[in-house]
């Protein structure tokens, strides 16, 4: 239970600083490395079933960071990655890993993209392995080391 108590500090620390950065994460870049991070934790274990997909949009639409974008379409541009994971998990991953490395020119707007991939990994409760291989994977396409975040 201590891990789950650190992650869950942890977790509303990286929300607060999201938030103290809201106005400087309003690129296209950001948002569409967002809602690639998004669906790569979704589909961490190679597969998104309609609950975790509808959870986890629910999760984009009540972040208040990602407010600064059209909530429609941030539900759109988080779907088509689901589906390019879902139609062919190898290639889709290294498509949506470029889509996130676009991130990598902005150091806050990559930071932030991994920690909403932590916040959303652990949303419910459990961070497990595959997602936080998964947000590894994202901090080495951003450049980042994933020790900056405990991973």
């Amino acid at each position: 239970m201590a891990f789950w108590d650190k992650f869950r500090e942890s977790a509303q620390t990286m929300q607060t600083q999201l938030m103290a950065k809201k106005n400087e994460l309003k690129s296209g870049a950001f948002r569409d490395a967002s809602m690639a991070m998004c669906a790569l934790v979704a589909a961490a274990d190679g597969t998104v079933d309609q609950s975790e997909r509808q959870r986890t949009a629910s999760l984009i639409a009540s972040n208040d960071v990602l407010q600064n974008f059209a909530a429609d379409d941030l539900q759109r541009r988080f779907n088509a990655y689901v589906d390019k994971l879902t139609a062919d998990f190898a290639s889709g991953k290294v498509s949506v890993l470029q889509d996130i490395g676009k991130a990598s020119k902005k150091p806050a707007e990559a930071r932030a993209v991994i920690q909403i991939g932590i916040i959303i990994g652990g949303a419910d409760g459990h961070f497990d392995d595959n997602e936080k291989a998964t947000v590894r994977e994202a901090c080495r396409a951003l450049g980042l080391a994933p020790a900056e975040f405990d991973l």
